[in-house]
């Protein structure tokens, strides 16, 4: 299999960068990532949670698309292209060989985004006028939206790293990595009532309103969990113990006979190299853990005599600056995704209200692909219980009186 070139996995833009500079910042990475890819790599599903490298490119075009020249310029919509890159009309199993060539992709998605930068640059009055415009929301919404994308794209890229088999390995240290017990360094969400939530332009539906929610106080973790304190559930058989699963944890277990993260790659026993978007590295022993789905993390949690923390108890102890590494990886939490009180669907029903199905549990946090515009306290990422691929991992806590 050939070799991805180097994928940019640092943040596009500055922090004194504009939605807009930072939306064409995206652009660019995505296109250079277009022209760079072999196209098995382009076109290919390497993971079956996963569409195509450039079916994410032609969606975030889509989407700009959709919502300037067809919701609010009133342009008529292309149905053939709405059934390939609106994921509730595509199914994922069949993207890869919908996808138009190289050639074609790139010249719409390029027109697309050229487009929509000038739209938004100089609009016309339609557009000028409509309530999307107010406090440049829509190029805060176009911008955060490729920048999720953004970080799917590095995921796609991990996955053509797992697929290699072990003759594409890249030299790279072989240190045996060794078990340690969870650490107990916690800080404390004392028990009262916090804010929980934003009303800034930037944040997404599901975000808002900022509201008041009252906590029993709790420990969590100082840190997340490491790569070594995951080893120890594993060689002290977490993998293989009913008892730490929950039931449809255990039957995940027993179907996918998963037995380590899935960024982690098993060079020969005990050594394990990490597989990332440039390539297979080094598992560096105190980095947190990732790679790990909500089954796995409960499992876990269970093992170490603690629990997942609520995302409030999250929040509210981020706010405060208390949890180191929060940023590194996404951290899995307790509770599956909810509506605010006085929620708004915004800007359209579909962004966040299917998922408020008790089957998306809610992660926060970040990681190392992640925007930093994204890694606001109140940033609330979800997914269903059994996906791994995401850069995710978790933070243990306890209840006060443990």
């Amino acid at each position: 299999m050939p070799r991805q070139p180097p994928f940019d996995q640092t943040p596009v833009s500055g922090p004194e960068a504009s939605p807009l500079e930072t939306l064409a910042q995206h652009h660019a990475a995505g296109q250079q990532l277009a022209a760079d890819l072999p196209e098995p790599h382009l076109f290919g599903q390497h993971h079956p949670d996963l569409s195509p490298v450039g079916w994410h490119l032609g969606h975030c075009a889509l989407v700009e698309q959709h919502l300037i020249g067809e919701r609010i310029l009133g342009e008529p919509a292309d149905a053939s292209i709405h059934a390939l890159y609106f994921p509730e009309f595509s199914d994922k199993r069949g993207r890869s060989a919908r996808l138009p060539e190289r050639e074609a992709l790139a010249a719409w998605t390029t027109a697309t985004h050229e487009r929509t930068r000038a739209l938004l640059a100089e609009p016309p009055e339609p557009l000028a006028s409509h309530p999307l415009m107010r406090d440049d929301y829509l190029a805060h919404f176009l911008e955060q939206h490729y920048a999720q994308h953004h970080e799917t794209l590095a995921y796609c890229l991990s996955a053509i790293t797992a697929s290699r088999d072990d003759s594409e390995v890249a030299s790279a240290p072989l240190e045996r990595l060794n078990p340690c017990a969870p650490a107990r360094e916690t800080v404390t969400v004392a028990a009262g009532v916090y804010t929980i939530g934003t009303d800034h332009v930037r944040g997404y539906d599901n975000e808002r309103p900022a509201h008041t929610v009252p906590l029993d106080g709790a420990r969590l973790g100082r840190n997340p969990v490491s790569n070594a304190e995951w080893l120890a559930f594993m060689v002290d058989g977490g993998y293989h113990t009913p008892d730490y699963w929950t039931q449809t944890g255990d039957a995940w277990r027993r179907a996918s006979a998963a037995r380590q993260p899935w960024t982690w790659h098993e060079v020969e026993p005990g050594h394990y190299l990490w597989n990332g978007p440039r390539g297979r590295d080094a598992l560096e022993p105190s980095a947190p853990v990732s790679g790990v789905n909500h089954h796995e993390a409960l499992a876990f949690a269970r093992w170490a005599g603690a629990r997942l923390p609520h995302e409030f108890e999250w929040e509210a102890a981020a706010v405060e600056g208390h949890l180191h590494g929060a940023g590194t990886v996404w951290e899995w939490c307790g509770n599956a995704l909810a509506p605010y009180p006085g929620f708004q669907p915004f800007p359209y029903d579909g962004y966040s209200m299917p998922w408020f199905d008790g089957r998306h549990f809610v992660l926060r946090g970040g990681s190392r692909f992640t925007e930093p515009g994204l890694k606001r306290p109140s940033f609330r990422n979800f997914f269903e219980p059994h996906v791994r691929h995401q850069q995710a991992g978790l933070r243990l806590a306890w209840d006060l009186t443990q």
